[in-house]
């Protein structure tokens, strides 16, 4: 790790006994005004440390309204808050990873961020091959490197209360989820949502359908990526519509153009539940559908772990994981459809997010 430094940027504070010199070739009261309050002390700058933090994106851009964006905020507000330089490469295709990740090893980073499920093994390899240099891995795992370490989040907690939230605002008590690919960063979620729904079922004893995803089975549908609005996500989210869903939650990056769309040509009245950032804060666009986003805050980890690094000096690959308890997840407020919520429904999602941190509820059952 390079050496850390504070950078302070003071200006000069004017003398007083330097003005009272020519006080007697002026009027008096004339004199007084120039220099009353004549010392001027600017505020002082922000630090500036000698550290580089990095980030290499999975196969979209940093500006993809989820994951990738999550983590680059993370790094932005590092930059802004602790005074540190970033550095990012973005990823076009898979073939991108292990040379994006070189080059940030040739910038001489002191920390290393990879972004999702895909890089994992690229970015052992490159932890690997530099033991001396600082990596993380999000929704990775570590293959015996020590320097390298994992970030996770337990998103069948949030998203339970998401498919809970789901099951009881939905009128055909039909709710659908769909998701990029069949990998447990993205079954995750949707293992939670089907869960949180069933949750309502056995409470109300009001049937729920759940559509795409059946745990049991481990079978479900993906539309194969994680593009944006990809175009077999839009029939997907079609398909669930005609069969009656009017609650729709995608899981895999910004897919809420591409529902929006497939729910006006339905011309049904349904809403969606948006993935991994506050989408109807972040999305404005597309608030009018969003009931809440199960959100991965991505973000707040990124920055925690440079901040603990670049400030304190502390780096181990031991497991950062983000859940209900430590606010590494939970849902988003409601916003415009608040009022359409029943305070009932309110106050058991505190109830059972409650039981989901002091372990007497198991959101995945």
């Amino acid at each position: 790790m390079k050496a850390i430094t504070a950078k302070r940027t003071f200006a000069g504070i004017a003398a007083l006994g330097a003005a009272a010199l020519v006080l007697a070739g002026c009027a008096a009261d004339t004199t007084e005004e120039a220099v009353t309050e004549e010392a001027v002390v600017q505020e002082e700058a922000a630090p500036s440390l000698d550290f580089l933090a990095c980030a290499v994106s999975d196969e979209a851009s940093f500006q993809d309204n989820s994951f990738n964006e999550a983590v680059y905020d993370g790094l932005v507000q590092a930059e802004s808050e602790l005074g540190v330089q970033i550095a990012e490469a973005e990823s076009a295709s898979a073939e991108d990873f292990a040379p994006n990740l070189q080059a940030m090893v040739d910038a001489d980073c002191d920390v290393i961020v990879a972004v999702g499920f895909n890089l994992v093994a690229d970015v052992n390899v490159a932890a690997g091959a530099n033991p001396d240099m600082s990596f993380v891995t999000v929704d990775g795992w570590s293959e015996g490197n020590d320097n390298l370490k994992p970030v996770g989040y337990k998103m069948h907690q949030s998203s339970y209360l998401a498919g809970y939230l789901a099951a009881a605002y939905s009128t055909s008590k039909v709710v659908g989820t769909y998701g990029g690919l069949q990998i447990d960063a993205v079954t995750d979620f949707m293992a939670g949502f089907y869960y949180g729904a069933k949750a309502y079922e056995t409470e109300t004893g009001t049937a729920v359908t759940v559509l795409g995803w059946d745990p049991a089975a481990a079978e479900g549908q993906f539309w194969g990526g994680f593009a944006p609005n990809d175009a077999v996500g839009k029939s997907i989210a079609a398909s669930q519509l005609e069969q009656g869903a009017d609650v729709l939650f995608p899981v895999g990056g910004d897919q809420f153009g591409a529902g929006i769309e497939a729910i006006k040509e339905a011309g049904v009245d349904a809403v969606m539940v948006g993935v991994d950032k506050d989408i109807a804060l972040t999305s404005p666009e597309y608030a009018d559908y969003i009931i809440t986003s199960a959100e991965k805050r991505m973000g707040a980890a990124t920055f925690d772990i440079i901040e603990d690094y670049a400030v304190n000096g502390n780096f181990t690959g031991d497991y950062y994981m983000g859940d209900l308890a430590n606010e590494g997840t939970d849902i988003s407020p409601f916003y415009a459809f608040d009022d359409k919520i029943d305070q009932a429904i309110k106050d058991r999602l505190a109830e059972l997010k409650a039981g989901i941190i002091d372990g007497s509820i198991d959101p995945l059952s």
